[in-house]
């Protein structure tokens, strides 16, 4: 068990008038080079590995500090839920303070210490309500009792009177911004009218109460600006008044008031940090790096921000001190290291600050860092008895190019210990969604089960995942299913080269927008996979902008275009018209009550599947929406996954009959 590290602040540059230049990881270009290390202590189907022990280990997400800075509260599954736990700031048994089968997150702690507000939907349905508990008495109130209505990621006024609070009725494609009376019980509306491809997000409050900033951005998400309203007026200004499409988003307030820390991709086409004046609308630049740069928070004396920088899917947190320019790094272990707080990273008195951990073999856990001595201490605890950090693959980074030659595509592949270079395995090309997104080098239970099953792994980022810049984020707009499914089939033209695989078992799997790539591949490309696990797909743009939710509607109008007048775009990159070409098995999961991509996508490949009479297997999860939540049906589902690829694309060596 891991308790304290200690951490020599590192400092990486000075004041930034020149470039920023971060340490780039090598990546291997070469497919002969990835090799199997060896692993005596590992073996195949180990039982601490399987889909049971691994979703078991616990989720720890979203977290806020108590006023006094003794306790924080942190949403987990410990109980097969995402509800509202409290643990000692010192670390220890954590206690849980919500009971409920529905899942809750973004609890933020009241400046009173009297109130934790969070948010809460139904069934995975998205339409969310406002709740307040009470940290003492366990005390649970619906504040805005909304079913038609989803609110969203309350903030707290420093007064602890007032909760801002993001709205979207079921039927609208707007995000607007409220604010809640906890005395009157009264709904201030901050912004309305906000014309239906726009949504605002991300309410940030002055200290003294009388300012909201907020981010309003394009239905694209190509777009967006830093508005501030007036609290007692409603009226909004803009501050980043621009040329063009840039992204600007609001991080965090000063003290002062003066000043928003912002993250924009203005300066060079790549997210960096910088300040921005309120009454100037000046921003100096604080980074100025092509990779991405996400603001955090400035402590509560306002000398100290703090930033994220993800380089090629690891992420390092980094401390600024405004007087001197000075810049820190906290050299935590390789992976994904976020900020956490809901509202500030940093506890009330400046002290300390909140992070998140999470590496290729380690879960994600909370971490308190101690600003004057620099060391950390671990204040949760994932990992369940059996489950061993060593058992598990560290990936290889790598880059292969584009089939057309104009992309460098970046990647994790992972390798099963113990692996023979015989030409004989199997492999699976596990694509991400979004698909503004990336694949880190954070923590999947899945992968690192279904990796020691036998099974190579190859997790590519794609045209149009974030994390590479603005050029290559946009690549795939007005082209979805297009390039980025070549880079897709790219990742497997890379792994064949590695002599492991038998060329015949390569499986394509993704969820989301991930599982929509996936149905592309086994009916563009239906030569290549050996099987095919959709995920809560769509695979009909047509039908999908019908009945999917409005906000995403605005989305995929925006990056596709008009259905009428590109038609023949949409039915060429709508896998369902091509289904008579599948040559691959499929098993697809989705979600009763999905509002992303409801159920009625995958429905319609099993019934075209079945009706050519191909192999088909649909489950569908009445009580989830897009993503699965209950731990008991996280298990079901991988389970499924795991028995489907060993039955069809059975591993090397493995002792698998169809059934």
């Amino acid at each position: 068990m891991r308790t304290v590290i200690p951490f020599a602040i590192v400092m990486v540059m000075g004041a930034f008038a020149s470039a920023q230049t971060l340490p780039v990881p090598p990546a291997i270009t070469d497919p002969k080079q990835i090799a199997s290390k060896p692993n005596a202590n590992v073996e195949q189907s180990q039982q601490n590995l399987s889909v049971e022990k691994l979703y078991m280990t616990r989720q720890v997400g979203r977290s806020s500090w108590s006023p006094d800075g003794k306790t924080i509260v942190f949403v987990s599954n410990i109980s097969g839920r995402n509800n509202l736990w409290l643990v000692p700031a010192e670390g220890g048994w954590p206690t849980q303070l919500t009971v409920s089968d529905q899942r809750q997150t973004a609890p933020a702690w009241s400046p009173d210490g009297k109130w934790i507000a969070y948010m809460s939907d139904y069934d995975g349905d998205e339409q969310w309500d406002i709740f307040i508990v009470s940290p003492k008495t366990g005390q649970v109130v619906n504040v805005t009792h909304t079913r038609e209505i989803a609110e969203e990621y309350p903030r707290w006024s420093s007064d602890s009177r007032y909760l801002a609070y993001t709205v979207k009725p079921k039927t609208s494609s707007v995000y607007e911004i409220d604010v809640y009376d906890m005395l009157l019980h009264d709904v201030k509306h901050i912004t309305r009218g906000t014309p239906a491809d726009k949504l605002n997000d991300d309410p940030l409050w002055s200290h003294d109460g009388k300012w909201i900033a907020y981010t309003q951005q394009q239905a694209k998400g190509t777009d967006s600006n830093v508005f501030l309203a007036e609290v007692a007026t409603g009226r909004s200004s803009l501050l980043t008044p621009h040329d063009g499409e840039q992204i600007f988003h609001c991080n965090d307030f000063s003290p002062d008031g003066k000043s928003l820390l912002v993250t924009s991709n203005a300066a060079n086409g790549h997210d960096n940090v910088g300040l921005l004046e309120l009454a100037s609308k000046k921003l100096s630049w604080l980074t100025n790096d092509k990779w991405e740069i996400g603001g955090g928070n400035f402590s509560p004396d306002g000398k100290l921000v703090t930033w994220t920088a993800n380089v090629e899917g690891n992420t390092d947190i980094y401390m600024h001190d405004l007087a001197s320019g000075k810049t820190a790094v906290l050299p935590l272990p390789k992976g994904v290291n976020g900020l956490g707080g809901e509202q500030s990273a940093f506890s009330n008195d400046g002290a300390h600050f909140l992070y998140n951990h999470n590496g290729a073999t380690v879960p994600g856990d909370l971490w308190v860092y101690e600003v004057a001595t620099g060391k950390s201490r671990q204040v949760t605890q994932s990992l369940v008895a059996g489950v061993h950090s060593e058992d598990m693959v560290e990936p290889f980074l790598v880059h292969y190019p584009s089939r057309e030659g104009k992309w460098t595509i970046s990647a994790f592949v992972y390798v099963p210990y113990n692996m023979v270079r015989n030409g004989l395995n199997a492999a699976i090309v596990y694509v991400h969604g979004g698909p503004t997104s990336q694949t880190q080098n954070s923590f999947n239970r899945f992968i690192q089960h279904i990796v020691n099953q036998g099974y190579m792994v190859i997790a590519p980022n794609y045209r149009g995942s974030t994390g590479y810049g603005k050029e290559f984020q946009q690549a795939n707009l007005f082209d979805m299913g297009g390039g980025d499914l070549q880079d897709v089939l790219a990742a497997a033209d890379f792994i064949k080269q590695t002599g492991f695989l038998d060329p015949k078992k390569i499986v394509l799997m993704g969820a989301s927008y991930g599982g929509y790539l996936t149905m592309m591949g086994v009916t563009k490309a239906p030569e290549v996979w050996a099987a095919g696990v959709p995920i809560v797909p769509f695979v009909n743009w047509l039908t999908e902008i019908q009945n999917e939710d409005p906000v995403l509607q605005q989305s995929d109008l925006a990056t596709m275009g008009d259905p009428q007048k590109n038609k023949a775009l949409f039915e060429d990159r709508s896998p369902i018209f091509f289904v008579d070409q599948i040559k691959a098995p499929l098993l697809l999961l989705a979600g009763g009550n999905d509002p992303r991509c409801p159920q009625e996508e995958a429905q319609q490949v099993v019934d075209a599947v079945k009706k050519r009479g191909g192999t088909v297997e649909l489950k569908i999860y009445e009580n989830e929406g897009h993503g699965f939540a209950r731990v008991e049906n996280q298990i079901d589902a991988y389970q499924r996954v795991s028995g489907f690829l060993k039955a069809h694309v059975p591993p090397a060596d493995c002792n698998c009959s169809l059934n």
